[in-house]
């Protein structure tokens, strides 16, 4: 068995990745799919923390376009980043692994308040504690919560599952000839706007020596050859 190279790792899911096939909401195949390869991540040792976004259900900024308030569709955006890490921790329970869903805004009848200690303590124990509800506070991404709770928590690398290979020069989707980049620096992804995550984040992971992995998650099997040192997708460090 192949050792793996990190002891903590923080996963950052897009709310889109969990759409699937679907046009909106959670395509249960996904999620379960998902799960089935944190779960197996855990069994080697490794400890996990997960942060999802609420995309697939509503995207504060984009509702602020459509009229509604910045502050009250952030706040929107957060309880749907809640639900989607509800039906995760449930996904993980099926398949017998143990998850704790702690958020950043209070709702006690359905999770847990985000304390660091807990949160630690949970990871030491062989749970996987999901991050619902951002960082608290309007006016920051999901992608800002992925790269606190990384510091915070003393992940080793942040790795964040998108629907492509990894970090280009232009998007794939549109430009046929675009670069893959296997590896680029803090400062790089800035100045190029390659949009890996938000400059908030990249700035915190700048500072903090934090290195950010972004790999395919529709890879099945991606999770776990990147935690025993497989060089899959972009490095940002």
């Amino acid at each position: 068995m192949t050792q793996p190279i990190y002891r903590r790792i923080l996963l950052k899911l897009s709310g889109e990745a969990l759409l699937g096939d679907e046009d909106y909401g959670i395509d249960p195949r996904i999620i379960a799919r998902i799960a089935s390869e944190i779960a197996e991540v855990v069994q080697h040792g490794v400890e996990i923390v997960v942060v999802i976004g609420g995309g697939n259900i509503f995207r504060g900024a984009g509702l602020a376009e459509s009229g509604i308030d910045r502050v009250t569709g952030d706040h929107m955006g957060m309880l749907a980043t809640v639900m989607n890490s509800l039906a995760l921790q449930d996904a993980l329970e099926n398949v017998q692994c143990n998850a704790r869903v702690m958020s950043a805004i209070s709702i006690h009848d359905v999770c847990e308040d985000y304390i660091r200690r807990r949160a630690i303590r949970h990871l030491q124990k062989g749970r996987v504690v999901i991050c619902a509800g951002g960082t608290g506070n309007p006016f920051f991404t999901t992608d800002t919560a992925a790269a606190l709770r990384a510091i915070e928590t003393g992940a080793d690398v942040v790795m964040k599952a998108t629907k492509v290979e990894g970090i280009y020069s232009d998007d794939p989707k549109l430009v046929s000839d675009a670069q893959l980049f296997e590896h680029v620096g803090y400062d790089q992804v800035i100045e190029q706007k390659l949009k890996v995550m938000d400059t908030n984040a990249i700035v915190l992971c700048r500072d903090q020596g934090m290195p950010i992995r972004v790999f395919n998650v529709f890879r099945e099997g991606s999770l776990l050859q990147l935690v025993n040192g497989a060089a899959i997708g972009s490095l940002v460090s």
